[in-house]
């Protein structure tokens, strides 16, 4: 059942309504957009949104929602993974894709780790389990919403250099390139701190466990590897060596 609060709101044209609660907290003013294909649950969702002076729009497939998000400007999205056609994770990347940076709430019967890891790879801001408490899905939205947007590109981009988080795919320009994991996790610590001189410590911690000390010289032939694998053989030099820190990924900015 959906307790109903009373509220006071008044309409913010672009995303909807600013709502404040009996005790005047302001919730937060979001113009929601609901995907999901089992019609009594996105009801009911948007019931309860309703009821507390929010606008809530309806997507039941990932094709609906990403031409509806296309054509308004939607505060938060509560996107289900189980969709027919393409399904939560892949209607995230095209929307990151296509520009559209608001904060995005997975919702899923899936529990597994690497279904969450999946979602947020794939440009997902939360995740919330099936079955779930009305009020925990309101507040993880107010707490998405009042975090002011950004563009956090679902695939990673540095020169001709392209890493794919959820896919585990990299590129140089339109030629794949294969990586083992502890090189696909040193590449991706480089493009996510692109222009940045990273100490070996810092690559140690983001790409190795805990098995490995610090005085090893595992993140030299892991460099000297990736180097082998992404620059030798298109004749590019990406990753410089910065004496007395440790490496950096060049960016077109660089020398």
């Amino acid at each position: 059942m959906v307790h109903s609060c009373s509220a006071q709101f008044h309409v913010r044209a672009s995303t909807g309504f600013i709502v404040h609660s009996r005790c005047g907290e302001k919730l937060f003013a979001v113009r929601v957009l609901i995907v999901e294909d089992e019609a009594k649950l996105a009801g009911i969702i948007r019931r309860g949104m309703r009821e507390r002076g929010l606008s809530a729009d309806v997507a039941a497939t990932g094709e609906d929602a990403l031409w509806m998000a296309g054509a308004t400007e939607y505060g938060a999205i509560v996107l289900d993974v189980m969709l027919p056609g393409i399904d939560g994770v892949e209607t995230c990347r095209r929307l990151r894709a296509d520009g559209v940076w608001a904060p995005v709430l997975m919702l899923t019967a899936r529990g597994a780790v690497r279904d969450r890891i999946a979602g947020l790879d794939g440009g997902a801001d939360d995740y919330l389990v099936k079955p779930f408490a009305f009020e925990e899905l309101l507040a993880r939205l107010r707490a998405l919403v009042r975090r002011a947007p950004a563009e956090r590109p679902a695939v990673l981009e540095v020169g001709d250099l392209r890493l794919d988080p959820a896919g585990r795919q990299v590129w140089r320009g339109t030629d794949e390139i294969e990586l083992p994991p502890k090189e696909f996790a040193l590449l991706e610590t480089f493009m996510r701190h692109p222009g940045v001189a990273l100490s070996r410590f810092q690559l140690l911690e983001h790409a190795w466990d805990g098995e490995y000390e610090n005085r090893s010289n595992v993140v030299d032939v892991g460099v000297k590897s990736l180097r082998d694998r992404i620059d030798r053989p298109f004749g590019a030099d990406s990753i410089e060596t910065v004496r007395g820190v440790g490496y950096r990924l060049r960016t077109a900015e660089l020398p």
